[in-house]
């Protein structure tokens, strides 16, 4: 499969899923779940909090909506994924 044109579109959905996949939420030919990297997943979602700051102005209307519909995704899932980890944290102690 030949790879897409790089886009502002295409990297904010290449950190969407890799954001994903720290997260846990996405996982490829593994049968178990992967524990979730949530250091990791925070400062991935940083990262696009901080591209979102130094384009503001400078995106499409779509590229924006794309970038912080994205971080406001990436932000719930996080706040349920760091629950989830606490709860079963609990439960073995």
């Amino acid at each position: 499969m030949p790879l897409p044109p790089a886009s502002f579109l295409f990297l904010v959905l290449s950190l969407r899923a890799q954001c994903e996949i720290q997260l846990g939420l996405m996982h490829y030919g593994q049968e178990e779940k992967p524990e979730p990297d949530l250091e990791l997943a925070r400062h991935t979602i940083d990262l696009m909090g901080v591209l979102l700051e130094k384009t503001k102005g400078n995106l499409s209307l779509e590229e924006h909506r794309m970038l912080e519909n994205s971080l406001t995704e990436l932000r719930f899932r996080y706040v349920q994924v760091s629950d989830e980890v606490a709860k079963a944290a609990a439960q073995k102690a």
